[in-house]
């Protein structure tokens, strides 16, 4: 099987080249896979507009159910992922090379890294970068001992927010999208979520077992992605009123979403990576830029100082948070933000991991592990360091009311507070309000592509675009689910989202995860 992928190795590099054509349009709907969720997220957001208190009030008991109940789930589940990674680092199954011996890569290493970072990233690291610290600065675990708006709060929050942000994510990431890529390339395995776990099945071909596994998880990652577009919005509607003073209403959010869901089908239909290639190289390039102004005009000393508490933090603290364990078991606290986390990261992660697998065709899993694991959670910790570390030193040294603008006008303010008080603040934060935009645009781009693959038939690595009209149409449900949220449910519509689409994708995980114990086991 690996001999017939290696000779499609030139079908796979055309197969970049060709935008959306009579090839494209091939594909048809596969009705069992589409229907079930689209219908379900319709009805959802339909009751959330007609019947909005009730409907809010329904699903917030189903999230407290999920949460009571699995939250545990959530934790350990990721964090086995986390050393799946390290044991598949150290194993001999490092050296396959996904397509067989002989293939060649689709991507040179710079490119493939800006898009697995920016379709991963999102506009997660964008809002909460700035955000979630002083959540953490303000109000940390009533049981942790550590004291609101000190030092020691300080290190606690950057602790967290690297293990909210660094290797355990991307973990959730690099597993199944690793486990599918070997599926899909090495064995010849159908574009299908039940393709993972191969090393458990003997048959991956179970049209029953297949198809619910899809229509779960595009449940997941359209719940997920609505979630992040709508951080996006509220965080670029803020940045906006800086500038030309609107305020924050469903007609302003609503705006946004149109535009933003218009960028991104229209540069997912341009062709499989044709549209995402441009769009993560200009990505990138701003992401460094940012980092680079920050630290250079910001609190240099202090970021550097608050990103090694840091990490000390997040060493001795990693297990303990990881499994809830005391005196990080306040179920109130955790479910605000890890469980939260872990759920919103799962959402996005078996669909996101076929775009990332696809794209890993020609390098060794060793390769795969480094530059899906390793390099982005670095990434972020740098990210975080930097940003994270200046509105904390902004609070507590220099005075400036983050907390306050955070209790005042919503997480959204924070970052545009923190950017006034650097030079050519208008310009800084249009820069970042165009960064904000072009994030999602990036990893909604590739995930729409995966949705819409899942949705079709006839996609294999000779054939890899679904039709256009499929993306359409999940584009702009997904704009329109994540509008109707943050309008009427704001932040707190935000967890409740991740969380709901976290749960199917959780389970499909578990699985993963046993299926990759197999898999190296058998190497």
């Amino acid at each position: 099987m690996a001999k017939r992928t290696e000779n499609n190795s030139d079908h796979q590099r055309q197969s970049l080249k060709i935008g959306p054509g009579l090839r494209a349009l091939r594909q048809r709907l596969n009705h069992r896979v589409f229907w079930p969720p689209f219908l379900l997220l319709i009805a959802a957001s339909a009751s959330s507009l007609l019947f909005p208190d009730k409907f809010h009030e329904r699903v917030s008991l189903v999230n407290d159910w999920i949460l009571d109940r699995f939250d545990w789930l959530f934790s350990y589940t990721s964090f086995f992922m986390v050393i799946l990674c390290i044991a598949i680092l150290f194993s001999p199954i490092g050296k396959m090379r996904i397509g067989g011996k002989e293939a060649k890569p689709l991507l040179n290493r710079w490119r493939w890294f800006s898009i697995i970072l920016c379709t991963t990233v999102a506009v997660g690291i964008l809002f909460w970068g700035t955000a979630e610290p002083m959540f953490h600065l303000s109000s940390p675990p009533s049981d942790s001992g550590v004291d609101p708006m000190s030092q020691s709060a300080a290190r606690f929050s950057m602790g967290t927010l690297f293990l909210h942000w660094s290797f355990t994510p991307y973990a959730i990431y690099a597993i199944p999208a690793l486990l599918f890529a070997i599926a899909y390339y090495n064995r010849g395995h159908a574009f299908s979520l039940g393709s993972m776990l191969f090393p458990i099945l003997k048959h991956t071909n179970h049209r029953w077992l297949n198809d619910t596994i899809n229509v779960l998880c595009l449940f997941a990652l359209v719940a997920g992605m609505a979630a992040s577009l709508g951080a996006g919005l509220l965080s670029m509607n803020g940045g906006a009123a800086k500038i030309i003073e609107i305020a924050t209403s469903p007609l302003s959010l609503g705006v946004i979403a149109l535009v933003i869901v218009i960028t991104f089908t229209a540069s997912s239909a341009s062709g499989l990576l044709r549209g995402i290639r441009m769009l993560s190289s200009i990505n990138m390039a701003i992401f460094m830029l940012l980092v680079v102004f920050v630290f250079a005009f910001g609190p240099t000393a202090s970021i550097i100082q608050q990103a090694g508490n840091g990490l000390v933090e997040y060493s001795q603290n990693f297990l303990a948070q990881s499994l809830m364990l005391e005196p990080f078991n306040n179920k109130a606290w955790t479910h605000s933000w890890t469980t939260f986390y872990w759920a919103n990261w799962m959402a996005w992660a078996p669909v996101t991991a076929l775009f990332l697998g696809r794209i890993a065709y020609g390098y060794t899993v060793r390769e795969f592990m480094l530059f899906n694991w390793i390099i982005p959670a670095v990434f972020s910790i740098i990210w975080m360091s930097v940003f994270s570390g200046t509105v904390m030193h902004q609070q507590l040294e220099q005075g400036i009311p983050l907390v306050e603008a955070l209790n005042t006008y919503g997480p959204q303010s924070v970052v545009y507070e923190m950017i006034s008080a650097f030079p050519l603040t208008n310009v800084v934060i249009v820069v970042f309000l165009f960064t904000m935009f072009i994030s999602y645009v990036t990893a909604a781009d590739s995930n729409t592509m995966a949705m819409s693959g899942l949705s079709s038939t006839g996609i294999s690595p000779d054939d890899p675009e679904p039709s256009v009209y499929i993306q359409l149409i999940w584009g702009v449900l997904v704009g329109l689910i994540s509008w109707v949220m943050v309008s009427y449910s704001g932040v707190d519509g935000i967890k409740i989202l991740s969380n709901l689409g976290g749960l199917p994708a959780v389970i499909l995980l578990v699985f993963c995860s046993v299926a990759m114990v197999k898999l190296l086991l058998d190497r």
